[in-house]
């Protein structure tokens, strides 16, 4: 794999750590301990069985938390702690051959994660606001299917999978803004005065 492939991977971890960072870190690791993958230095400690049982057993954790309204959002607060720091870890890992992590590779891994996490969470966030659950199940299934995929698809063809995160993040960017948008105006609408009626001309008075 060359330098850029492994570079785009190391972003593609940091990216889906923002959205799913158990399943991230999971799915890594069982590639590795199966032998799917040959792990740089620093990320074989996923391949361990205390890692792999404990971001297994979390992962299943956020599968379920992750469809409830309300709690959904307080898990994503919750998670902030979490995401970013292993995005940053994620993303400094793959693109260390040495198992030095760099400074550079963290900020940037940190940044990536930070932005899928805030699309994520800001997304669920709206969604909340409408009054039926589907919506938050068929989001949250979405999320699930799309970070599997696009984590099997970075091992093998990386830029393929870098193509579907950025079109995903699009998507979600803009679903954002336009349920923001709809959400502001409605808003507006309700604290705005009422207008004034206007009166009709009364008539001239007879002789």
């Amino acid at each position: 794999m060359s330098e850029a492939h492994i570079f785009v991977v190391g972003i593609l971890l940091a990216w889906l750590a923002g959205i799913r960072v158990y399943l991230t870190v999971f799915g890594v690791g069982l590639a590795g301990a199966l032998g799917w993958l040959d792990l740089p230095p620093a990320l074989q400690v996923t391949e361990s069985w205390w890692v792999l049982g404990t971001s297994g057993a979390l992962a299943v954790a956020e599968f379920f938390a992750d469809k409830i309204p309300g709690v959904d959002s307080a898990w994503d607060l919750l998670q902030t702690l979490a995401r970013v720091p292993a995005g940053a870890f994620l993303a400094a890992a793959a693109l260390s051959p040495d198992g030095d992590l760099s400074n550079g590779t963290m900020l940037a891994g940190a940044g990536v994660a930070l932005t899928s996490h805030l699309l994520k969470s800001g997304s669920r966030a709206l969604l909340n606001t409408s009054p039926e659950p589907a919506s938050n199940w068929v989001a949250s299934l979405a999320e699930d299917t799309m970070v599997t995929g696009t984590l099997a698809l970075a091992l093998a063809h990386p830029w393929l999978a870098l193509s579907v995160a950025l079109g995903t993040s699009l998507i979600g960017a803009l679903l954002v803004w336009y349920i923001w948008r709809l959400m502001w105006r409605g808003m507006r609408r309700l604290v705005a005065p009422p207008r004034d009626t206007a009166t009709a001309p009364s008539g001239s008075a007879l002789p």
